[in-house]
């Protein structure tokens, strides 16, 4: 069964790959908005787990309000979609002119100061197309993480798909991604990870709208271990083809403390950058998992949720030494991008 249902995971995003970037683009938006519409009508267990977390960042939203920002947000989840099955066939000019952050200044003068950079995102928007502007629009290139996921030729084809963007993509096995990652940032390097979910015991709690969750202590570590800077970045989409973002100033590193104190506290900067863009544009935060410690606490008669399970959605650097995942869960698979270590993605997941 677990053969075929991998067969059927693989043929949905290998028909999106092959048939959407053929689309003319008004086409595509229209297809994305469709699916997305169906799906938020269903009302399935992603689009109220969605529903649930943005209950979160609009504690005083009405049920009407949220239910129209999670319709808002399958939009955004699956404009991310289309626009991903077709960046291959995008143009060098069309990546530069698709992306227009705030705060450019930051990154450039990071990578100038030859100290290497640690960006840190959270599932806002469309990270691939942030990757592929860094590549083209400032002609660096970066090193990213992804977790193994199921069906091996899927996760070949997500690593194919990102490295013929520009980025290197590293598989998670062990603690050898964060050495390598450790490396690349000692060459002045720019390495970018997706860093708000890592619910494994090796997980850095930190406050997140007003709840404890646990980020990983990847970002951080490696900015401890190598001197590099770390910058977190949100993104966000307006009406426009084009993403906006912005590129916050650089985490300081605490000149006192142990190291765990210091990733602690690095690791709250972080979620208190990803907080502002997150209430600013919560219909582009695409967390459809569980993020916050107490959702995962069963309710009685129910049994414990697989997300108390070693459950990182993706990010490197969930481990206090290594490089968790860099995310995939629902999310992109070379970020991991939202795959769990031996989960299998299925439809509709972002790898």
């Amino acid at each position: 069964m677990s053969g075929l249902r991998d067969q059927l995971t693989y043929g949905a995003y290998a028909a999106g790959w092959g048939a959407v970037k053929k689309l003319p683009e008004p086409v595509a938006v229209r297809l994305g908005r469709t699916i997305a519409d169906i799906a938020w009508k269903r009302r399935g267990k992603g689009v109220l787990r969605l529903e649930a977390n943005y209950a979160r960042v609009r504690p005083d939203a009405t049920p009407e309000q949220l239910s129209e920002l999670s319709r808002a947000g399958m939009r955004s989840y699956l404009r991310y979609w289309m626009e991903s099955f077709r960046l291959p066939v995008w143009s060098e000019e069309r990546i530069r002119n698709g992306f227009a952050p705030e705060g450019q200044e930051h990154l450039r003068e990071a990578l100038a100061s030859g100290r290497g950079v640690v960006v840190a995102l959270p599932h806002l928007g469309n990270w691939d197309l942030a990757g592929a502007w860094a590549t083209t629009a400032l002609r660096t290139p970066f090193t990213t993480v992804a977790e193994r996921l199921k069906p091996e030729k899927l996760f070949d084809r997500f690593v194919a798909y990102r490295e013929g963007l520009g980025m290197e993509v590293l598989p998670h096995t062990g603690g050898t991604a964060f050495g390598t990652l450790a490396r690349r940032l000692r060459d002045g390097g720019l390495v970018c990870l997706v860093a708000e979910r890592d619910l494994s015991a090796s997980g850095v709690e930190v406050s997140f709208f007003g709840d404890t969750t646990r980020m990983p202590a990847g970002p951080a570590l490696l900015a401890q271990q190598t001197g590099a800077l770390l910058l977190p970045v949100t993104l966000w989409y307006d009406d426009s083809p084009v993403m906006r973002g912005r590129i916050h100033p650089p985490v300081e590193m605490p000149e006192s403390g142990t190291r765990a104190e210091k990733t602690s506290v690095m690791t709250q900067a972080l979620a208190d950058a990803f907080a502002t863009g997150i209430a600013d544009h919560p219909e582009d935060w695409h967390m459809l998992q569980r993020l916050w410690l107490a959702d995962l606490e069963p309710r009685p008669g129910e049994e414990p949720s697989s997300g108390a399970r070693d459950d990182r959605a993706g990010h490197v650097g969930a481990g206090h030494d290594r490089a968790g995942h860099n995310g995939a869960g629902h999310d992109r698979a070379g970020h991991n991008n939202g795959v769990r270590h031996d989960e299998q993605v299925r439809p509709g997941e972002r790898p």
